[in-house]
Order: structure tokens, then sequence, then C-alpha cells
């Protein structure tokens, strides 16, 4: 009994004892402010704005300007000089302290005179008077030529196949058909839809949509409307009169082994002299696998060089390509209107001035970028003389960090400024990123580009026998003797990069 009442006693002890700290430790519990000084990364509307003006490729930048220049009133095309330059920042500099520092009894009131004085009609038209684009204007509206009359468009395969539609005689049901037939023809000329679904879907006969399909097959360009590359091949024999050749039946029964080039076994089967089976092959190879690729070709984007490099004595001279960049200035109308606050109400001076802001901003951004491209371009060519001078082949391992040490910036700004951005060199157009490659060791210690291993490896399948093209290994063993030593996988992963085939693909008998 004794026991038991000092054991309750014991645990009311430690019982009390916990409450107490639970107590203390709820009474620490409290709320304090703290203050913490600390550096973040802001980006600014201007920076972003500067980032991505200096990662656009050169039509890009030019789409931005025109844009710009028909959203922002005060930017106009010309020449800007130093002083207008200094002008209209020391504009923004003063309105943005003028800002803080203004006296409530400074504000312009809407009833100022100024702006209702202006004869906004007569400015108008002695502005456009003196633009580029009307001087060439006509002189008579009626002797310019038709909107629709500038137009023009190639000529796709549906048109041209719709065209032989309407020349040709059809009935009613079989040009509906017709018509369904090559609208579902894809770019090249082949029909992946069956005749059964389009007739299900057309509501007309299966018998209808078969008479109109074998004469859609007769239109140019040959082969046209086939459902598979065998039947594309035999129609265009079928029209030079060769339905009946040894070609033909290569084609009809001896596909798979035409495209395995096992022409021992077709002349075995067909018991036909080797030399009758190649010339079969040569045949089938000059006719056009894609009949309706010559009207769906997609138009030749030309490259213009952002930046050139001249050789000039010794040296390697680098200067900007300013061609088809408007040159961008402040419009001195609304400058002046700026500065004279009596010109203007309150609203319109704000406006002006976040136009005037945007527009010094513009014009600094792509003035940033110009300078930075010339200065990666500087250092690209003091890495890579080698390569000015003599080739491809003299090309050197290089890296980015290599290009931003030297010119201090970070990797992420050479990064931006070498995409989409070509040089016009004395060696031919490259893109900056071309530059920039990893290195592979040859036997005596040195390094060489991986641009300089791809060009040698093109080199050699160019010299090759075509009936026996070199192998992957054959290929290491010759670049082995050019104290270039790499393995079997990678000249098999430059050679499939440099998109040409293995030494069975490269074969060719005749």
């Amino acid at each position: 009994m004794a026991l038991a009442i000092t054991l309750f006693k014991i645990r009311e002890t430690l019982t009390g004892s916990a409450c107490v700290l639970g107590i203390n430790n709820f009474m620490a519990l409290d709320l304090r402010l703290q203050v913490k000084l600390s550096q973040q990364l802001v980006m600014t509307p201007q920076l972003q704005q500067a980032i991505k003006l200096l990662q656009l490729s050169r039509m890009e930048l030019v789409d931005v300007v025109t844009e710009e220049l028909a959203e922002n009133p005060l930017l106009e095309e010309g020449i800007e000089t130093k002083e207008e330059q200094d002008e209209g920042v020391a504009t923004l500099e003063g309105d943005a302290a003028g800002s803080t520092e203004a006296a409530p009894e400074q504000e312009v009131q809407a009833e100022s005179e100024g702006m209702n004085d202006i004869d906004w009609q007569t400015y108008l038209e002695g502005y456009n008077l003196n633009s580029s684009d009307t001087r060439n204007s006509y002189e008579d509206h009626e002797d310019k030529p038709s909107y629709e009359s500038l137009l023009t468009r190639q000529e796709s395969l549906n048109d041209h196949l719709m065209w032989q539609l309407k020349l040709s005689i059809f009935t009613d049901a079989e040009r509906l058909a017709a018509a369904e037939i090559i609208g579902n023809l894809d770019d090249v000329g082949y029909l992946h839809a069956s005749l059964e679904e389009m007739a299900e879907t057309s509501g007309q006969s299966l018998e209808v949509f078969e008479a109109a399909f074998k004469r859609v097959q007769q239109f140019d360009p040959a082969g046209v409307a086939c459902r598979n590359l065998q039947e594309c091949l035999l129609l265009q024999l079928e029209r030079v009169a060769l339905s009946d050749s040894l070609a033909a039946t290569i084609l009809r029964d001896f596909i798979a082994e035409l495209e395995g080039r096992k022409y021992p076994v077709i002349a075995k089967a067909l018991k036909v002299s080797l030399d009758e089976v190649l010339s079969a092959a040569k045949l089938i190879s000059e006719l056009d696998p894609r009949p309706g690729r010559a009207y769906n070709e997609e138009d030749v984007h030309y490259i213009s060089p952002d930046i050139f490099v001249h050789k000039v004595g010794d040296d390697y001279v680098v200067t900007q390509n300013d061609d088809g960049l408007p040159n961008l200035r402040i419009n001195s109308f609304y400058r002046n209107a700026l500065t004279d606050s009596k010109a203007v109400d309150k609203k319109a001076g704000e406006y002006i001035q976040d136009k005037m802001r945007s527009a010094v901003w513009l014009i600094k951004s792509i003035h940033q970028r110009q300078r930075t491209i010339y200065k990666v371009t500087k250092s690209i060519v003091k890495f890579q003389r080698e390569f000015f001078d003599h080739g491809i082949e003299h090309l050197k391992p290089l890296v980015l960090r290599d290009v931003a040490d030297d010119i201090e910036m970070h990797e992420s700004t050479v990064s931006r400024v070498t995409t989409n951005k070509y040089v016009q060199t004395p060696q031919g157009l490259f893109e900056l990123k071309y530059f920039f490659n990893s290195g592979i060791n040859t036997a005596d210690g040195d390094a060489i580009a991986s641009e300089s291993v791809k060009s040698r490896i093109k080199e050699i399948i160019a010299e090759e026998n075509p009936k026996k093209p070199y192998s992957d290994q054959k290929i290491v063993a010759l670049l082995d003797e050019l104290d270039i030593n790499i393995a079997r996988r990678t000249v098999t992963k430059y050679r499939e990069m440099l998109g040409l085939g293995s030494s069975t693909e490269r074969k060719r008998l005749f």
C-alpha cells in the first residue's frame, strides 16, 4: 500500500513538471520582426527586351523593328546623330528627375495652349511627302497596277491535277469522284485513303471511284495517284511502253530482292544474265519515286550574313552588315513636345514619355546587340586564325567559355549571340555556332576539331571506289594514317551525321 502511494506521488510530480515545461515552451513561442538584407536579380522589361533581341536572327530582328515602327509614333527611320541620342537620353533622365521633384503648382492644365494650335493635317501631309515610300509613287492613281496583279504563287500539285480534270471529259459522278481522289493525295502524289472509304463518305458507288481512279492515274506527272512505290514505278514504265520489260517484271515479282541489291538472285530466278539485271536496275533507279515533289518544293530561304570577315593584308577585318536593317531615330517633333511642357497636357506628356522610353531602350538594345556580335566574332577570328587562313582542316576545338572569358561576358550571352547568326568569311558562309566544337586527340598529342574529322571522313568517302566502298573499319585505318585515332563507332556516328549511308548502301554496280 505504501509503495502504491509513493508511485502515485512520483507520477503526479512528473506530470506537473511536464505541464510546467509545456507552458514554458508555449510562452517561448512569439512573433518577431526581423530585418534581413539580401540581393536578388530582377528581370526588368528593358533587360528582357535586350535578351530577346540578342537571340533573334537577322530576319526576326527586322520584323520586330518593323512592328515597333508601326506601333511607336516616336520612332522613325533615319540616321540619329550622337547629339540627338544624348539629347533623348537627357530628356528621359530629366523627366525622371523632375517627376520626383515636381511641385503641384507646375502641373499642366487641360486648357493649356499649344497642341490645339498645331495644324495636324498639314503636318502629316508634309511628313508623308518626305517619306521614301511616296517618292516613287504614281502621279495618277489609275496608273497603279492592281494589288492582285503583283501577287504570284507557285502552282501546287492539286492545282495542276484539277486543271487537267477541268480539261478532261468525265461524267458528273466521275468528276466529283476524281476531285475527291485528288483532294486526298499527299504532297508527293500518293493516295493513302482507300477507294471504299471515299466512296462510302461521298455516297458514290465504288465502281464510279474505280473508273475515276484509273483516269486520274493517267494525269501528269507520271506515277501520280498511286498507293505504293511499286505501283508508282510500274505506272511510269507503262507510260513509256515498258510494262512488259524486264524492269517491270523485277518490280512486280522481285521488289524485295531489288531493295536488298540481290542482283545475282534475281538473275538466277529469271534465268537472265547479271548485266541484264543491272541494266534493268539502272532504269528503275532513274524513275521518280515522288512524282509530285516538283510541284510542292518549298521556297528557298536565302541567308543574309549578320557580319563579314575580310582579309586585308595579313589581318582580318570584322565589319557588320547593316543592309536591310532600318536606322532608327527619335522623332524630333515629339522630342521637342516633350521638352516643352506647356505644349502638351498631362496625359499626352505621360504617353509621349512612355513611348520615348520604349524607343530609346529599343535603339540601345539593338546597338548593344550589334556590339556583342562584333566582339564575339573578333574573338572567334583570334582563336580560329588557322581556319581562316587554310580552311576547315585546321579548325581548332573551341568552347563557349573560351570566348566568354576573352570578351569578359557570360557563357549564356555568347550562346544567345551565336544562335541563328551567320558570318561571311573567305572560306564561305558559316553559322557562328559552327566554330564551337569538341576536340579529338591526335597521335602527337594535339587536338583536332570534330568538324575537321567529319570533313576528312567526307573526303575519304568521296574518293572511294563506288563499286567497292570503304567499311567503317577501313575508314578508321585511313584516319589513323593521318594521325587521327578514333573508334569505329565514332566514325559511324559522324558518317550518319553527314547523311552518308553504310558501305552496303553506298555500293554502286552501275
